[in-house]
């Protein structure tokens, strides 16, 4: 390919690649511009909060044959959110986008939340107490969290795994059967099945959601007063 090939062949990809995401012509109206960015903004929240509990479940759950490495869960979960958060605020650019982008922020947490108490611990054992034995822990310095005593409960288990757990109670006696909740990564430490339950990050979740998304839905004052003057000024009309 000769050069003023090769220089044609760029400007007419450049040309190609600029028409293609230029704005289209309908977009540019004003009112249609406003409706389309404010049903983005409205949209934003529930996406934005069920792709982050996907991507939290997924990472952290044991069945996957090929799961990321905890740095680019994490990576690419606070990318996800630092970019869904910047999206909300230039779609919603005022003082409502900016608390909207707060409770969003605390819904993604939430979902997070909610996310690792169903997939962290995703294996189930049950599994024959062997010994239990307690502790003290003792805070050191004035105003520091009360002492409490720490349940080691030695566990034999199917496969080996896992072999204790510790409580701030006694979830069973020696000989005793107890059913475990543990991470068959052995990323987080087992605990008794049922004691963490997603249902309040839940709830969280679906809450600050709502705040967001209504937030986002609210028309802003430039708008209603956009409106108020289209309104006003149609024939008819003193």
């Amino acid at each position: 390919m000769t050069t003023r090939a090769r220089i044609l062949l760029r400007a007419w990809l450049f040309t190609w690649l600029h028409t293609w995401f230029q704005m289209p012509t309908w977009l540019r109206r004003p009112g249609v511009r406003r409706i389309v960015l404010r049903g983005a903004a409205t949209l934003l929240p529930a996406s934005a909060a069920v792709a982050v509990y996907a991507w939290t479940h997924w990472s952290m759950a044991g069945s996957s044959s090929s799961p990321p490495s905890t740095t680019v869960a994490v990576t690419v979960g606070l990318a996800g959110g630092v970019g869904a958060l910047l999206a909300y605020v230039r779609l919603r650019a005022d003082s409502g986008g900016l608390f909207g982008a707060l409770f969003l922020a605390m819904a993604l947490l939430a979902a997070v939340a909610a996310a690792d108490a169903t997939a962290a611990r995703s294996g189930t054992a049950v599994c024959v107490v062997r010994e239990v034995s307690s502790s003290e822990q003792h805070s050191s310095g004035e105003g520091g969290p009360p002492s409490k005593t720490v349940h080691r409960i030695k566990l034999r288990c199917p496969g080996g795994y896992p072999t204790e757990l510790r409580d701030d109670r006694v979830v069973a006696a020696k000989g005793e059967e107890i059913r475990v909740a543990y991470d068959p990564r052995r990323r987080v430490s087992p605990e008794a099945a049922g004691r963490s339950t997603p249902w309040g990050a839940a709830v969280v979740t679906l809450g600050l959601t709502a705040l967001s998304t209504l937030l986002a839905a609210w028309p802003r004052a430039a708008d209603r007063a956009a409106g108020v003057a289209a309104g006003s000024s149609r024939p008819g009309r003193r």
